[in-house]
């Protein structure tokens, strides 16, 4: 685990992480193929979680990963979550998974984008938690090779994109009322996170370090 902090990112968070055991009972009846391992599991991945200084910089989010039971998958994306949402950063982030994901099997995209926006969605709040990205679980083509190639795009392409949008808003003049919306923004990321994210969840089952599975939480966010 590793947390970097500086004048443009208040805070950013990057796991690499390889852990096994076997699962509780109640973590056996979420994960596919657990119950035939007898909860025996092997995991590996990468998150990263990006909290920007400027409320003009969106939150990313972007986790990679491989999880190995009596079956084997991948599993992963990367969404934003701006508390000012500009249209051309929206546009650019989509249009770049678009490609990765066409490079993968033609309507990838259209599937794991509608797999973003379901998953990434606060029903208490009946709200979505930003304007989306992709998304995708249990991928099992049949063909790892090319899973593991399309895991890397995701990567390489989250590289490409995301460097710019934070030098193009990160010297954004911004006012309270900016930084009122970015810290409201990070409170609904937490609900998200605590509540809903299967990643937390199967931190919180797992005998892992807790500052890990929680280097997504915000150092600053507010609840009105």
């Amino acid at each position: 685990m590793r947390v970097m902090r500086s004048n443009v990112f208040e805070k950013v968070g990057v796991n690499v992480s390889h852990v096994w055991g076997v699962m509780s009972e109640q973590g056996m009846s979420q994960i596919p193929g657990a119950k035939e391992s007898d909860g025996q599991f092997s995991a590996t991945g990468i998150s990263l979680v990006a909290h920007m200084a400027n409320p003009h910089v969106p939150i990313v989010h972007m986790n990679l990963r491989c999880m190995e039971t009596s079956k084997m998958w991948f599993g992963g994306g990367t969404d934003l979550t701006p508390a000012l949402p500009y249209e051309q950063d929206t546009q650019e982030f989509h249009d770049v998974l678009r490609s990765a994901c066409e490079r993968y099997r033609p309507g990838a995209y259209d599937e794991y984008k509608a797999w973003c926006d379901k998953y990434f969605y606060l029903p208490h709040r009946r709200e979505p938690r930003g304007v989306g990205g992709i998304f995708f679980d249990d991928l099992a083509s049949g063909d790892v090779t090319k899973d593991f190639a399309f895991l890397q795009d995701v990567g390489e392409t989250f590289l490409q994109v995301y460097p710019p949008i934070v030098a193009r808003r990160k010297a954004t003049p911004s006012t309270p009322e900016d930084m009122d919306k970015l810290l409201t923004k990070r409170g609904r990321y937490v609900e998200f996170n605590l509540v809903y994210d299967r990643g937390t969840k199967f931190g919180f089952q797992t005998d892992a370090n807790p500052d890990a599975y929680l280097m997504s939480m915000p150092p600053l966010a507010q609840w009105k």
